[in-house]
């Protein structure tokens, strides 16, 4: 089939590149001109794991290209997905639409024969019918259907979950676009459940799963305050709950607080449309309210550990929002090391694969090292704020001999507290 995807972020990529593999053939439309020139180079924009071979495989086998035509992208197409940013509103923080609206009146030209539009961006209830609209006011005679078809794909882990659903979800309130999707996702159609929805029940999964798991993530960081208090050890705890198969192990793991693309947007985003349909939202005003706290007690965790020591400099491990990406949007890190400063802490930083992204968001403030080791020389404290595999193997006796004062804060429970303890290192984790 012939797919067009507008926008080339963490969501359209994949996306495309993915569906390319399974033998589509994909045009990525963007209009930012030198993104598509480096991806034209063959130069990746975003970092994946496992995404850059499939990347160059399918350029070369020619089922994937990009273009900064609309036209291009869309006039042959039988699915336009739409996978555009729906940032927060910088006042209501409800999700701001611009982009998809101006994505969905721009294509409308362009529409030739039947077509599928899919929107595979978070969007708030009714967003298709607002796009079915703008479509038909901008093109009378197009054909089309527009779907809902909302991506479950977890940064750093998105090739696996494009080839590894655990659903595919699909809003579609018309029978010729179920089967028009139920043949782009053919290759699934044995191996995982394909769910049909009316499409405004798509667009509640989507914002109904993420603040389910955001929530999931500030209970067990209380969980994990509780245990500090009562010499409980919460990684045991979260393994004995994980175990019910009712809960769940995933999203189980305390640490400085969800960030990313997707959580602290969704929630606000979930919050705001209870308010305006009369539904307060509790649990997810709550949780909105105490993950912006987590990253602010993270912090001051981190300046308590060198309270006793004058103009101290702080090494921090990772700047990413999680291990596996590099993107640093709503990073738990980037917010703990804006805390740090307010305080005019000296620190040095480090990360595998978002230094540059991290230096866009804080230029000169801090200072970048090109390792771990380097990050930690002459630092009086170490903090790990994203848990990047690379950390978990970090050699603590060449560390120690690195730092001025042997002290980490691990705020992601990477290391073995009993062996930092016994080569002499203070030592603070999350919940123990």
């Amino acid at each position: 089939m012939k797919v067009g995807i507008i926008g080339t972020g963490y969501v359209g990529l994949p996306t495309g590149i993915g569906l390319a593999e399974l033998g589509h053939q994909v045009v990525c439309i963007d209009n930012d001109v030198n993104k598509i020139d480096a991806l034209k180079a063959g130069r990746l924009t975003i970092f994946e794991d496992g995404l850059e071979e499939m990347f160059q495989r399918n350029i070369a086998s020619g089922r994937l290209s990009f273009t900064t035509s609309m036209k291009m992208g869309v006039e042959q197409a039988d699915v336009v997905m739409i996978a555009v940013g729906t940032p927060p509103h910088p006042v209501t923080k409800e999700a701001d639409m611009k982009y998809i609206h101006a994505a969905a009146t721009e294509l409308a030209e362009h529409l030739t024969g039947y077509t599928v539009i899919a929107t595979k961006s978070t969007v708030p209830v009714g967003t298709g019918d607002d796009i079915e609209a703008l479509i038909a006011k901008k093109n009378p005679i197009a054909h089309f259907d527009v779907v809902s078809l909302p991506e479950f794909l977890r940064e750093g882990f998105a090739i696996h979950d494009f080839f590894h659903p655990d659903r595919i979800v699909i809003g579609a309130d018309s029978e010729r676009a179920r089967n028009v999707l139920k043949n782009l996702y053919a290759a699934f159609q044995d191996k995982t459940e394909m769910l049909f929805v009316k499409r405004r029940s798509s667009e509640t999964i989507k914002y109904a799963s993420n603040a389910f798991l955001a929530m999931k993530i500030h209970y067990i960081n209380e969980m994990a305050n509780f245990c500090e208090k009562t010499g409980a050890d919460i990684d045991e705890v979260a393994h004995g709950m994980g175990l019910d198969s009712r809960i769940g192990k995933k999203f189980l793991n305390p640490g400085p607080g969800f960030g990313g693309s997707c959580f602290p947007k969704d929630t606000m985003a979930m919050a705001y449309m209870g308010r305006t349909n009369n539904v307060y939202m509790s649990l997810i005003e709550t949780t909105i309210q105490k993950n912006a706290e987590r990253k602010k007690e993270m912090a001051w965790r981190i300046l308590d550990a060198v309270k006793d020591v004058s103009n101290p400099k702080i090494a921090v491990l990772g700047l990413a929002f999680k291990g596996g990406t590099d993107d640093c949007r709503e990073s738990p890190a980037i917010e703990i090391i804006a805390e740090l400063l307010e305080q005019h802490a000296d620190i040095m930083a480090y990360d595998p694969q978002a230094m540059g992204t991290a230096a866009q968001l804080l230029g000169d403030k801090i200072r970048y090292a090109d390792s771990a080791y380097l990050a930690v020389k002459e630092a009086d404290v170490v903090a790990i704020l994203t848990e990047w595999k690379e950390f978990e193997s970090l050699d603590l006796e060449q560390i120690g001999d690195l730092m001025r004062h042997k002290r980490i804060v691990d705020c992601r429970n990477l290391l073995n507290a009993e062996q930092a303890r016994l080569l002499g290192f203070t030592y603070q984790g999350i919940g123990k």
